[in-house]
């Protein structure tokens, strides 16, 4: 990795990070694909948007990926970079605690 793709690396890190550490009010959803694997998701408003800060896949097989600031990335998959529209994205709410705990798995 060169300097530059270092540089813009820290600058998403640090974005997802303060949003996270200074999050006021976190949403949560989740979504059931066509091959069977659930993902959910914790999304924090900025700027007029739901920003995902944390990103949870169960797959068919029960394996979990998680996905945040400090994993931004795998081999697997990645956090999303896309916002979460919930009138537009085939989403549905669930609770913080559902949510935490798929995460905590």
């Amino acid at each position: 990795m060169d300097d530059d793709a270092r540089r813009a690396w820290s600058r998403t890190v640090a974005y997802f990070r303060s949003l996270d550490e200074h999050a006021t009010h976190r949403h949560h959803f989740r979504h059931t694909d066509e091959d069977g694997n659930h993902w959910y998701f914790e999304a924090v408003p900025d700027r007029d948007e739901l920003v995902v800060i944390k990103q949870a896949e169960v797959t068919g097989s029960g394996r979990l990926l998680r996905y945040s600031w400090q994993h931004l990335e795998d081999a697997h998959g990645f956090l999303t970079d896309q916002p979460i529209d919930p009138a537009e994205d085939p989403v549905e709410t669930v609770t913080a605690e559902e949510f935490g705990r798929v995460w905590a798995g």
